[in-house]
């Protein structure tokens, strides 16, 4: 059966709610983010060729006709490169009208390859890399142990873009609480116009309760953002990014509002979205809310 290809529980991006997923690694590289629940289960390997062949020869009597593909699990771009590149290879001979493969990659793991390896994976097929910057706060990424600071966020952007790869950066709104609401804001901002993205996503903190982060707000030293104030954090970043282009969405499940659009030229038009939202002080339930 199909489902026997998986191990545990597996997450992708909304924008790809219509493609194929392929474990290629299992759990994530870093696994050590506060908030973050995902993988704590899995202890982080990387699938061999001949278990991905084995995986996709089980796929295709019913996908064989699939157009996207994400390679899954949490920042898979730590493969080895020629590894990945094999995989890329095997993919597109496989699927004949395969348009897309897309992956998650870490600061961390893209630091470690060169802009060459970045173009090798390009060449094969690779097309878009998503990024999860959490925050452009130094503060809020060592509280949340992101292993990264920001100058490292827009170095590694930038390397996956000078490669000619397209870019989704995402973003966690409410991660450093009331108490850094304002830093997180303005730092997020800042980063994400220096790293100039093709995406850009917010998605909202929810805390789980087997998450590191759930001793923050036990200690004091957390306090969540109600809704209206996640808006007013949005807005603040929303207004403060500058940007040659980008895909702007906060549809994610997490999020109390349904907010989009094109950045620069749709800002004022977001930015009334975020108003009318805040106005209105109707949110999504906190049962309807989700990973």
């Amino acid at each position: 059966m199909i489902a026997d290809i998986y191990e545990g529980a597996v997450f992708r991006p909304p924008s790809e709610a219509y493609s194929l997923i392929l474990q290629t690694t299992i759990g994530c590289s870093w696994n050590r983010c506060t908030f973050c629940v995902a993988f704590t289960d899995k202890e982080y390997r990387v699938k061999s060729l001949r278990d991905i062949q084995r995986d996709v020869d089980k796929i295709i009597p019913y996908y064989k006709d699939v157009q996207r593909i994400f390679l899954a699990d949490g920042n898979a771009l730590a493969m080895p490169t020629a590894e990945l590149a094999s995989i890329l290879d095997f993919l597109y001979s496989k699927f004949h009208i395969l348009e897309r493969v897309s992956i998650y990659g870490g600061p961390l793991d893209i630091r470690k390859k060169s802009v060459d390896e970045l173009r090798i994976l390009k060449e094969k097929g690779l097309e878009l890399v998503y990024f999860g910057l959490e925050s452009g706060s130094d503060e809020v990424l060592r509280k949340i142990r992101k292993g990264a600071k920001s100058d490292v966020m827009i170095d590694t952007a930038r390397k996956v873009r000078e490669a000619g790869l397209k870019l989704s950066v995402i973003f966690i709104l409410g991660l450093g609480g009331t108490e850094l609401s304002d830093v997180h804001a303005r730092e997020t901002a800042r980063v994400i116009s220096a790293q100039d993205p093709d995406y850009t996503a917010a998605l909202t903190l929810m805390v789980e309760p087997n998450s590191e982060i759930i001793k923050e707000l036990g200690s004091g030293n957390l306090t969540l953002l109600n809704p209206s104030e996640v808006l007013k954090e949005l807005r603040s970043i929303v207004e403060g990014i500058d940007v040659t282009n980008t895909v702007f969405r906060a549809n994610h499940a997490s999020n109390y509002a349904p907010i989009g659009g094109v950045l620069p030229s749709d800002k004022e038009r977001i930015l009334a979205h975020i108003d009318k939202a805040m106005k209105s002080g109707r949110f999504k339930p906190e049962f309807l809310r989700a990973l």
